[in-house]
């Protein structure tokens, strides 16, 4: 595998650059690296080291052949596997294509008249020109108007936007790291104790075929004889002696109920509210009419002491 490119690391409020690459590839730093930049690197793939990265173009294989395998004689059916195929570049045409690139020509060819006529500029409709409004996509720039003297307004919209006045830039860090914890390196316990604790489900065992039982159960506990207690804390728990289960949401009227007869309070009650019409009152002259009575009341103190707007 290639050796990572070294990366420019600039610290929080340090004026020094460090240079640092990967750690998994030898380096020659300026500073020793600090435990968050090595915190910061990628967590290398699984299989990283099963499978390496492979190269098109090479000789090499992807696995390391044993010795009996370089020593072994192919059968005839592999002779006949191995032949390359038949070349057809010899033809003119090549419609394989060639790992790390397109291979160069053998010779320079001249184009035909059909590639030639293909490759000429689409050309403008007659219409298209004769209502086209300038000759050139350049538009030139008369005297008058680079000698012209921009007014105050121009120049007031040419400013730039200034900035609001209750802008507030963003603060600095105000934890300031020194030049020693920059430069500090870690010791191999702290190294050991920053490697991520790595925990095994002990929940359910492995299995790979689904009528293998997710825990298994030890003979012992097969042969266990449950003790009274156990078998009365396994009861399921009772419902209340007064528990009363819903009701039926359809409820059967009785005979009874169906011959008795409402006596003349029920009946009474049953007849609705006798309200006023709306109608009726708005058509009423009277209706906002102030009686003589209520001209001529007298407002005691306390009412007038209540008729006083609240002082806030």
């Amino acid at each position: 595998m290639a050796a990572q490119a070294p990366r420019v690391i600039k610290l929080l409020n340090s004026p020094v650059l460090v240079f640092a690459v990967s750690s998994y590839t030898p380096c020659m730093c300026a500073h020793p690296r600090s435990r968050i930049e090595i915190l910061a690197d990628p967590k290398p793939l699984f299989c990283q080291d099963s499978s390496p990265t492979l190269v098109w173009g090479n000789q090499e294989t992807i696995w390391t052949l044993s010795s009996g395998a370089m020593t072994a004689r192919p059968s005839a059916r592999i002779l006949y596997l191995c032949k390359p195929k038949k070349d057809f570049t010899i033809y003119g045409r090549s419609c394989r294509s060639v790992i790390g690139g397109n291979p160069l020509l053998p010779r320079f060819g001249y184009p035909s008249e059909r590639l030639l006529r293909l490759s000429e500029p689409k050309k403008y409709l007659p219409a298209f020109l004769e209502q086209r409004s300038r000759e050139s996509p350049e538009w030139p720039v008369s005297l008058a108007a680079q000698n012209y003297n921009a007014s105050k307004r121009i120049l007031q919209l040419a400013q730039p936007k200034a900035v609001h006045p209750d802008f507030v830039p963003p603060r600095e860090v105000p934890t300031q790291i020194s030049s020693f914890a920059v430069s500090a390196k870690a010791s191999a316990r702290v190294e050991k104790l920053a490697e991520p604790l790595i925990r095994e489900m002990t929940c359910c065992s492995k299995h790979t075929k689904p009528g293998v039982v997710i825990s298994t159960v030890s003979r012992a506990s097969q042969k266990v004889v449950a003790s009274p207690r156990t078998i009365e804390l396994s009861k399921p728990r009772q419902v209340h002696a007064k528990f009363m289960p819903a009701r039926d949401p359809e409820w059967p009227v009785t005979a009874a109920a169906k011959r008795a007869m409402a006596t003349e309070r029920i009946v009474a009650l049953a007849q609705p509210t006798a309200r006023p019409r709306t109608g009726l009152t708005a058509l009423n002259p009277d209706a906002f009419k102030v009686k003589e009575a209520a001209l001529k009341a007298v407002c005691s103190p306390r009412l007038e002491e209540l008729a006083r707007p609240i002082q806030r």
